[in-house]
């Protein structure tokens, strides 16, 4: 991991702790969630919102002032909302990505839940979907919710990632193994 993603990360931990830890004494923690899904959606869709939030030409005041502005938008909660402003006179805010991530995580242990991403082929079907996420919760003893995608390099099969373990059954590895073993016999 580069230096600057290591930063990163130990700042957006220390940010979704915090929050965490205030929801939760707060009882607030379904309120969180659902500012997290309109942080992701503003970041996943908002060019102009990823712009604000990674650009150094915006100063510290313009900044806070923008964010208020948008957690005002959304209808963020107050909890949110003073971590968002507190970023902003920081100059954090380029650490949100990874605080949604983070924060996301530290309610789904709480919940006792693990979320696994996977990567198929093609769009796996509801009954593949249940199948699976049925499957990994026997594996892993927790719920488990699925995050997929598509990746059709794949050329068929599936790449499941759950925690630090990661299981590879597509294709494209296993043709990527059979060539190595090729090219050690010749």
């Amino acid at each position: 991991m580069s230096e600057t993603a290591s930063i990163s990360t130990g700042i957006a931990q220390r940010y979704a702790s915090a929050v965490f830890d205030l929801a939760k004494a707060g009882k607030t923690v379904k309120a969180i969630e659902t500012d997290l899904d309109a942080l992701s959606g503003a970041l996943n869709e908002s060019e102009d919102f990823r712009n604000l939030i990674h650009s150094p030409i915006y100063t510290r005041d313009e900044q806070g002032v923008a964010i208020a502005a948008i957690a005002k938008k959304m209808k963020i909660s107050k909890t949110m909302a003073n971590t968002l402003a507190l970023m902003a006179s920081k100059r954090r805010l380029f650490v949100l990505p990874q605080l949604v991530k983070t924060l996301r995580e530290a309610i789904a242990e709480d919940k006792g839940e693990v979320t696994a991403e996977v990567t198929s082929a093609k769009a796996l079907t509801k009954a593949q979907s249940d199948k699976l996420a049925k499957s990994l919760t026997a594996s892993t003893g927790k719920t488990v919710t699925l995050q997929s995608s598509v990746d059709e390099s794949l050329i068929g099969g599936l790449i499941v990632k759950v925690g630090s373990k990661m299981i590879d059954t597509s294709i494209r590895a296993k043709l990527n193994s059979l060539q190595n073993v090729m090219k050690e016999v010749g």
